[in-house]
């Protein structure tokens, strides 16, 4: 039947059942956006890059205030900028071929070489050279280190001497602290599957089957403990703490399929705030995300916590000796992904990146200075900034469904808005949680390779490799070269003095020679 003719003929019910009908297509449609940001987010998390960032530089709610921002100029200059240095290295080893013109036996040089013109018998002179360079790679190679201990008698007495075997980072193992290290930062650093560094070297000659390895690496994370303890005490005695985690699949022991356990990161590093203090990188693993972890983790811990709106930190929060600061990051991305999906540059998503763009102009401009002085500068910049953007965001919740992903992007802010904007009045406290997210960027690439952990125990060993691998990285280190050290030498290291393996004190120690 024709629905129009179903319709009533008196006015009133008809007016009543077309609110009713638009009532149901509003909430149709809200149901249609969420749908399709959900899948937009899906999508960019799949196969879209990463980056969020937001270009547009006119304002069309706050043109003046985004007038007086400064223009950022390129830390990098462009691949083809004619000032880009393209020599090579010149720390790498030079092996230097003459090629010479052909020459007749006519005349002889110094060096007993033929210099006979082929044009007409003279003698050629040098009148100088054409100097050009290429980059040529040698394959790593392994060997075998015989260590020779003599035994000497006494011609007199008979004693006998011998000197002590050297120690090992593994007692009686056949892999020695080059090896050791390699395989770890193959694994942990660039992501290579143990699998993978058998099948590698067996191309050399050398079959080592990965159930070695793996046993390798389990005795090098009890061997590294001590140090980790050193790590994670240096973490939390920090008066700020950035704290993030993240899935990862751990298979279940004769389940035949793998459940997610988590990688917690606890990050120390004040370099923005002008503070010297060595940054450092400590993971934690747990089979579950229940919030008596991070609890558990940050138990000694007095200070300030820039997280996530993760529920399991409130506890913390709770106890009073730990002190909320939230992540504009958070705050920005569901606009983004609102942005992302309509690409609209004047709608309710725009302005919104536009207003948080301008908080982090402010923070460009001070990133490295005194706590005081960033403080000063934020009170004064960025606080009007951010008055005006609490009034915006009431305002939208009054413009928009309350059901919306709109509304849910400006409650999200408004419900936080105490820990989101105490870093104006603290110096200290940073705008994001980004260096606990980018720590955790070599998790997610290595995610990609592994596919999953073995066991919980496999879990407790990658958090104790990336806690030195990445700290390594934030120090300046080779983390290859750091670990061969630390190998090198924590076998025979007093216990109380672990604190020199630090990978900020052997960067120390390093740098005294050179400096020499």
């Amino acid at each position: 039947m024709d629905p129009i003719s179903q319709l009533p003929d008196d006015a009133q019910l008809l007016k009543q059942q077309l609110r009713v009908s638009a009532s149901e297509v509003q909430r149709l449609k809200l149901m249609v956006d969420k749908l399709k940001l959900q899948l937009a987010r899906r999508a960019r998390a799949q196969f879209g890059v990463s980056s969020e960032r937001f270009d547009l530089q006119a304002s069309l709610i706050e043109p003046v205030a985004l007038e007086q921002l400064p223009v950022r100029k390129p830390t990098t200059p462009a691949a083809n900028a004619g000032s880009v240095d393209r020599s090579l290295p010149a720390h790498l080893p030079r092996e230097q071929r003459e090629v010479r013109p052909v020459t007749t036996e006519a005349h002889r040089d110094a060096a007993g070489q033929s210099c006979g013109c082929t044009a007409c018998g003279g003698r050629l002179r040098s009148i100088g050279a054409d100097v050009s360079e290429h980059l040529e790679y040698v394959p790593a190679r392994f060997k075998v280190i015989r260590t020779v201990r003599p035994k000497l008698a006494c011609t007199k007495c008979e004693a006998i001497f011998q000197a002590s075997a050297p120690s090992r980072p593994i007692a009686r193992g056949l892999a020695g602290p080059a090896l050791l290290a390699h395989v770890a930062v193959s694994k942990y650093c660039d992501h290579s599957p143990l699998h993978r560094q058998s099948r590698v070297y067996a191309r050399e000659g050398v079959e080592i089957d990965p159930s070695t390895m793996a046993g390798w690496v389990e005795q090098v994370h009890t061997l590294f403990d001590p140090l980790l303890a050193a790590l994670g005490r240096h973490v939390l005695h920090a008066a700020k703490v950035h704290a993030d985690d993240t899935p990862v699949k751990v298979l279940a022991p004769g389940e035949g399929k793998t459940r997610t356990g988590r990688l917690w990161v606890y990050v120390r590093d004040d370099r923005p705030s002008g503070d010297s203090a060595p940054p450092a990188v400590w993971f934690r693993y747990s089979a579950d995300r229940k919030g008596e972890h991070p609890q558990r983790h940050l138990r000694d811990f007095r200070g300030i916590l820039q997280a996530d709106a993760y529920g399991g930190w409130n506890a913390l929060y709770d106890g009073g000796h730990v002190v909320e600061a939230a992540c504009w990051a958070h705050a920005r991305r569901p606009w983004w992904d609102l942005y992302e999906q309509h690409r609209d540059d004047t709608g309710l998503a725009a302005q919104a990146l536009r207003h948080i763009q301008g908080l982090y102009a402010v923070e460009a401009d001070i990133r490295g200075r005194p706590p005081e002085v960033r403080r000063q500068q934020r009170q004064a910049r960025a606080g009007p900034l951010l008055e005006k953007l609490q009034l915006w965001l009431q305002g939208v919740l009054t413009q928009v469904s309350t059901k919306s992903e709109l509304a849910k992007a400006a409650r999200y802010s408004l419900a936080r808005w105490k820990a989101l904007t105490r870093y104006v009045d603290d110096g200290r406290i940073e705008i994001d949680n980004s260096a606990a997210e980018r720590a955790l960027r070599g998790v997610a690439l290595g995610r990609g390779n592994y596919l999953f952990m073995g066991s919980n125990a496999g879990g407790e060993r990658a958090a104790s490799m990336y806690s030195l691998i990445e700290t390594a990285k934030l120090n300046g280190l080779d983390p290859e070269a750091y670990l061969r050290e630390v190998l090198q030498r924590i076998a025979d290291h007093p216990v109380n003095r672990i604190d020199e393996l630090l990978p900020w004190s052997i960067a120390a120690q390093q740098a005294v020679p050179r400096a020499a």
